[in-house]
């Protein structure tokens, strides 16, 4: 993240938020002029949670299993809450990022093997999240799905254009994409009114109807904890304002585990409401729905051209902002991981080559965007066994190391995850997995 480069008034937005971080550090502000300055890495991050890949996951647990796998959505959420919150520390407590940590602990070795998979990472992110902003372009403007991508290229180059002028520009930015999507699925609430009281009940009774039932839960769990989301969110508060005693951190963290909760409840909020919509929509009659594009020529005749409408500008916004916060972590894991950066431009052509030629070729979007996940599964392990690392050690972390509680919730949370992607893979990869039929 660029520092306060540029001029203007928008250079001005991020000097002057940090003046107020300064004020809310030191006790000078409180209650919601506290708040607002504090906002913003979190909130980034968690696009991460609502990407398009988040999107095909959804719709086919609700339109199969109606409200039966929402409590998959809501235990995801929970354990990527505790991941960002720990990120989140990370680099407020040291003032670097996980990857410039990976850099500097590690052997060599380790480290270019690190970087490469992290790298490929990174670009499997942006494959599904820039194809996701394609689609939903194709779909609302009757576009050809290459011009689609061309548009998408043009716009989050844009918006990522903005982090030469700070760090806040491009915060506001994401943050109105986020309410954006946010609205778009409030507005989707009232169109197709949910059976609320079976919603509640199954966000909190764990259910699994039959063997495919476990597979699209694998799914749910392997679409929520992002590779990139972990690397990133630790680069987000690193750069924001830099602590000067342990007092400092100690009250930072307080303020970025508020902006966590609220940040990826939200975010969670908006993935069972995807899972509701579908369910309502779709799993009486047209329970087969699996794919975004398929989604949206059933919603229109079901529901009306507004709620088909409104789906694909939620999925626009979803696939433009995270696909621009992705640039940004591939970005950051360069630079932490091989010490040096490329301008915003190239890096966004290199993470933007695949997509092309995934579409070039011909494959289809729905299963790229499957793919996608796949090797997102194999590089999980990297930064979520590192960042655990790190945060249990009292010599990098000091007093602010893991406490045996979260120690255990952490630990416990990535065998979890882990043992999902390990299934997820072995799927992937054509193995007939006995318990799972």
């Amino acid at each position: 993240m660029a520092d306060l480069g540029g001029t203007g008034s928008m250079r001005g937005s991020s000097y002057r938020t940090r003046i107020a971080i300064r004020d809310v550090i030191e006790g000078r502000r409180h209650g919601l002029g506290a708040l607002l300055p504090m906002a913003g890495p979190a909130v980034v991050a968690s696009v991460a949670y609502i990407d398009p890949g988040n999107y095909a996951t959804n719709i086919q647990a609700g339109a199969k299993y109606g409200y039966g796998l929402l409590w998959v959505v809501l235990l995801a959420n929970l354990i990527a809450m505790l991941f960002q919150a720990l990120s989140a520390k990370l680099g407020i407590v040291t003032g670097r990022n996980l990857a410039e940590l990976c850099q500097e602990h590690f052997p060599r070795p380790v480290v270019i093997a690190m970087w490469l998979v992290s790298e490929i990472a990174a670009m499997a992110t942006d494959l599904a999240e820039f194809l996701g902003a394609a689609i939903g372009l194709s779909l609302l403007f009757h576009l050809p799905l290459i011009w689609g991508m061309f548009v998408t290229a043009i716009i989050t180059y844009g918006i990522l254009s903005l982090d030469r002028r700070g760090f806040r520009p491009l915060e506001l930015v994401i943050g109105a994409m986020i309410a954006i999507i946010s609205l778009c699925y409030l507005v989707e609430m009232f169109i197709v009114p949910p059976d609320w009281a079976s919603a509640a009940y199954h966000s909190v009774v764990p259910h699994l109807k039959d063997s495919a039932a476990l597979t699209i839960a694998v799914g749910i769990v392997g679409a929520t904890v992002m590779p990139h989301a972990i690397y990133l969110h630790s680069g987000l508060t690193q750069a924001r304002m830099k602590s000067r005693n342990d007092n400092d951190r100690r009250r930072l963290i307080k303020f970025s585990n508020r902006e966590v909760i609220v940040a990826l409840t939200l975010a969670g909020a908006v993935n069972m409401a995807m899972v509701m919509m579908a369910s309502a929509a779709f799993h009486h009659g047209h329970s087969d729905v699996a794919e975004i594009e398929t989604a949206y020529h059933i919603l229109g005749p079901l529901l009306g051209s507004g709620a088909a409408s409104i789906f694909l500008v939620s999925l626009l916004a979803s696939g433009i902002s995270s696909s621009a916060v992705g640039t940004m972590a591939g970005q950051m894991i360069m630079q932490g991981f091989v010490g040096f950066r490329i301008p915003v431009a190239l890096r966004r052509l290199i993470t933007m080559v695949p997509a092309f030629v995934v579409v070039g070729i011909g494959v289809d979007a729905t299963r790229a965007l499957i793919l996608s996940q796949v090797v997102l599964s194999i590089a999980l392990p990297i930064p979520m066994i590192a960042l655990l690392i790190f945060t249990q050690r009292r010599q990098i972390m000091g007093t602010f190391a893991n406490t045996p509680l979260v120690r255990a919730a952490t630990w416990t949370g990535a065998a979890l995850v882990l043992s999902l992607n390990t299934i997820l893979l072995l799927q992937a990869a054509g193995l007939r997995i006995p318990f799972l039929g």
